[in-house]
């Protein structure tokens, strides 16, 4: 029987998100990948447990992740069940809607029949009657906004979500999407964009200045840039590594000779300030408090401990962010 650590609040800062009332763990644990049949099931619910006992009470999901689809939310149906149960009302739990999830026309995008169709299946392999954050996973350029925002506000309504984001909208989706569930009473609690140091798009595309004038939260994912940031390719592509398989989130062809050497560069950086090149890179987007939490992935726990040991720095100086910006944008 799984009993929490009792100091696990102890450590890990907490952040409001935008202008709600809900305070998120500036790490997230994400369950994009590493939860599925494909990994030992000891393993998953070990990540679980430590991310909790270390302060982090957000396990973020989506209804595709797996593999297959789906798979992610039932492994941590299981895990909730067997580990978590007493600890419910500590957790925030959120998942998404708008990707491939089903054949036919409405097993994605944002039809009001696909969203909320998929929020009961989600809810359904979780084992829950409710998710506490509730998504749009994409915008869809053929559904009314109204549409999509008006199935958002129903999920909460009927008592299935208890606030709602969007995730993949441009400032401008953004704005409009914040208007409209405004006029319906039900605020736009967050956003969830790709953000790195390497995908700098939400800075300049204005979608962080969108947020902060909107006061909404932010939690942003692939942080690391898909494990290019983990130090993990510092000496080219390892055998067993993410760009070596046919994963279609990072090619072998991205991993150039001078993409190799812009990481070593980054990595000589991180070591000056005391910290792995993960852990600066998660520093980097959590920088000056504009980010109210980062996802982090985990197919261990000590991976896991490793990021969480990122909070221990947090800052950065003037000479750190010239000689990083250097690197980058070069």
């Amino acid at each position: 029987m799984y009993t929490a650590h009792p100091d696990r609040y102890a450590d890990l800062p907490y952040r409001r998100s935008g202008r709600s009332g809900l305070k998120l763990p500036v790490l997230s644990l994400g369950l994009w990948h590493n939860f599925g049949p494909d990994r030992p099931v000891e393993t998953q619910r070990a990540i679980l447990r430590r991310a909790f006992d270390l302060g982090i009470t957000h396990f973020d999901l989506a209804n595709n992740y797996g593999p297959p689809p789906g798979a992610a939310e039932s492994a941590l149906g299981e895990a909730l069940k067997a580990d978590f149960t007493p600890y419910r009302d500590e957790l925030v739990i959120s998942t998404k809607a708008g990707y491939l999830m089903w054949p036919g026309p409405y097993g994605e995008w944002g039809s009001r029949k696909s969203v909320l169709s998929s929020l009961d299946q989600s809810l359904t392999r979780m084992g829950l009657d409710h998710v506490d954050i509730f998504y749009s996973h994409r915008f869809d350029p053929e559904t009314p906004l109204e549409e999509t925002m008006g199935a958002l506000h129903s999920a909460v309504q009927q008592g299935k979500a208890l606030y709602v984001g969007v995730s993949n909208y441009s400032a401008e989706q953004t704005r409009e999407a914040a208007r409209i569930l405004g006029e319906l009473g039900t605020p736009l609690l967050i956003h969830q964009p790709r953000y790195s140091m390497l995908d700098r798009r939400p800075e300049d595309q204005g979608l962080l200045d969108t947020l902060d004038e909107l006061r909404v939260g932010s939690i942003v994912y692939s942080p690391l840039e898909q494990g290019l940031l983990t130090g993990r390719y510092l000496d080219g592509i390892p055998e067993d590594s993410r760009a070596a398989s046919d994963s279609p989130f990072l090619k072998s062809d991205a991993v150039t000779e001078d993409l190799v050497g812009r990481l070593r560069a980054l990595n000589e950086i991180a070591a000056s300030r005391g910290q792995t090149l993960a852990q600066m890179a998660l520093a980097w987007v959590l920088r000056g408090g504009r980010v109210t939490s980062a996802l982090v992935g985990a197919s261990s726990t000590k991976q896991l401990e490793d990021s969480v040991g990122a909070i221990r720095s947090l800052e950065f100086n003037e000479d750190d962010m010239a000689r990083i910006d250097a690197v980058v944008q070069t």
